[in-house]
């Protein structure tokens, strides 16, 4: 594994992760639905995926020279509407850079326990409390039990 997918994010490129995912999804506040930054997926992300490292590192850095010519300090200092605007403007240059972001994180925040209650879904696995079946009824089987195999059974 090389050096780049190895270490863990900085600090500045987690905060430049953090406003990307917020400008990706943003917060709905009248819904309790926070923004995928809010909901700390830029750690998640990168512990879980750290192959992305290697896209995301680029781009994040030119995202924050964008700001830079911008006047902001950082990508993460832009408004709103200014951080699309310097997304789009990386997108138009590099396509291949925000499929990958996208996906993980939309498939990362619907599984945020945030996301979950807010949606009003329990935040909890399935099991160990499962799902409640009904106790398993033998004779149900009991047709196809009575039927002649209709497979060869020659091995063939």
């Amino acid at each position: 594994m090389s050096e780049t997918t190895s270490a863990t994010l900085d600090a500045a490129e987690l905060g430049a992760f953090t406003a990307l995912l917020d400008t990706l999804i943003p917060p709905i506040p009248e819904r309790g639905l926070p923004g995928a930054g809010e909901a700390d997926l830029a750690r998640t992300i990168d512990a879980s995926v750290p192959d992305l490292r290697t896209a995301l590192r680029p781009g994040l850095a030119r995202l924050d020279e964008m700001a830079r010519a911008r006047g902001a300090e950082a990508f993460a200092d832009l408004p709103r509407a200014e951080r699309t605007d310097a997304l789009s403007a990386l997108v138009d240059d590099d396509p291949g850079f925000l499929p990958g972001i996208v996906y993980h994180t939309y498939a990362h925040y619907y599984r945020s326990p945030a996301v979950l209650e807010a949606l009003g879904l329990e935040a909890r696995p399935p099991f160990p409390l499962g799902y409640r079946m009904e106790p398993f009824d033998p004779d149900t089987l009991s047709t196809v039990r009575g039927r002649a195999p209709f497979y060869r059974g020659d091995g063939s």
